[in-house]
């Protein structure tokens, strides 16, 4: 039996059990045998054996924090040590005390865990605060305001929700509260700013354009076309420069700068296609003339062509006003016929010109005189044997002569 190993009981049931330091009495169990009261004993071993057990489990299993494991074993230590149990007590002290490192180890890994789960924290938290702080540091002129701000009430959720599950030493916490309290505050002042002098730039520009449509109604009965069109577009190009007012604002200033454009506009049409229905009869006979002034193409004989010519722009004058739609097309025919006349004229003169015609016979002349001259000395070469003068008079020979013959082709071009 275990328990005769580690104690023993007397006939009056006296329990006895044996350690390093020797017997020691454990208690007294009366009117039972010596095996049940031995067994009785040794059973209250086995209570404390299977709690010393347990805990190396939990140890080994990572099942219980470093705290809770040394409170056990100092709470367990002098129990073992006074136990009034029969068993191996000194083992099973020696098994307590031995799991001091495990213990220490479990202290380590558990306070490992903490720092990592800190700084994955710290972390998370630090990347709310960047984004928040990126929001709230970009250019105003650039923020998408609407997109950003729903993003920066995102991000001021998800730090609620982080600060619910886990919370950090209190000087981490206020230090990226403070960042990330102060993106906020920063986003909302730039976003009130901005907004602010956006409005004021709206209303200024609503009071410029109200100006403008008090400019461009005063026009719209005007019927010098010309002139207040062109003021028309300088009001457009002002209108451009002058920005945007709000919205809804904004489109009803366009629709009365535009409803007196169009007044104008509709009134110069009208005033245009009326004009154009009057010069109808006009655009017919100078279409006759046109056709009249193309007959005289091509020029044969300049001086008719240009009598004929001078006759038909008389005419032409007094046809008076074409359709505007038609005035570009007609007035090009014409201007071909004038161009063609002038072109022939102009090549006459070219032709006939006697200056020119003097310094191309000039030349033909002296090319001549040049080329009888290289004739004679390469008569001269050619009776001396020179080959190398030879070949140098026979290649300018060559060159003259095909001189000669440009010049001669020049002045035949020329008439009387």
């Amino acid at each position: 039996m275990t328990g005769q190993v580690w104690g023993r009981a007397d006939e009056d049931g006296t329990v006895w059990v044996r350690t390093a330091d020797g017997e020691r009495k454990v208690g007294q169990y009366p009117g039972v045998s010596q095996d049940e009261a031995l067994a009785y004993f040794v059973r209250k071993y086995e209570d404390l054996a299977a709690q010393v057990s347990l805990l190396e489990q939990r140890v080994k299993a990572g099942q219980v924090s470093p705290a809770d494991s040394e409170t056990t074993i100092k709470r367990l230590e002098p129990s073992i040590k006074d136990a009034n149990a029969v068993g191996d007590l000194d083992g099973l002290l020696t098994r307590l005390t031995g799991l001091a490192p495990a213990v220490e180890h479990l202290r380590e890994e558990t306070q490992r865990a903490k720092q990592e789960a800190r700084a994955a924290i710290v972390a998370e938290r630090t990347k709310l605060v960047e984004e928040a702080e990126g929001l709230a540091g970009a250019d105003p002129q650039r923020i998408p305001w609407k997109s950003s701000g729903d993003r920066l009430r995102e991000l001021f959720d998800e730090w609620r929700r982080l600060q619910k599950e886990s919370r950090l030493d209190k000087h981490t916490e206020d230090e990226l509260w403070k960042r990330f309290s102060h993106a906020r505050t920063t986003f909302d002042r730039k976003r009130r700013h901005y907004f602010g002098a956006l409005d004021e730039e709206r209303h200024a520009a609503k009071a410029v354009k109200e100006e403008l449509i008090s400019e461009a109604e005063a026009l719209s009965t005007s019927t010098d076309w010309g002139n207040t069109a062109a003021a028309y577009r300088d009001l457009m190009a002002r209108w451009k420069s002058a920005g945007r007012a709000a919205k809804k604002d904004d489109d009803a200033l366009w629709s009365r700068f535009r409803a007196a454009q169009d007044a104008f506009f509709s009134a110069r049409q009208n005033a245009n296609s009326a004009l154009d229905a009057e010069f109808a009869g006009n655009l017919q006979v100078k279409e006759q003339l046109a056709e009249e002034a193309e007959r005289i193409l091509p020029v044969k004989d300049i001086t008719a062509a240009k009598a004929a010519l001078r006759e038909i722009q008389v005419r032409w004058d007094e046809a008076g006003k074409v359709p505007r739609n038609d005035m570009q097309r007609i007035e090009g025919r014409l201007r071909r016929v004038e161009q063609a006349v002038r072109d022939a004229e102009q090549d006459k003169w070219k032709r006939t010109n006697p200056e020119a015609k003097a310094r191309a016979s000039d030349m033909v002349t002296q090319l001549e005189r040049t080329i009888s001259d290289a004739e004679a000395d390469l008569a001269k070469a050619q009776a001396s044997g020179n080959a190398r003068k030879i070949k140098e008079l026979e290649q300018s020979l060559a060159s003259r002569r095909a001189w000669l013959e440009q010049a001669q082709q020049a002045m035949s071009e020329f008439t009387d």
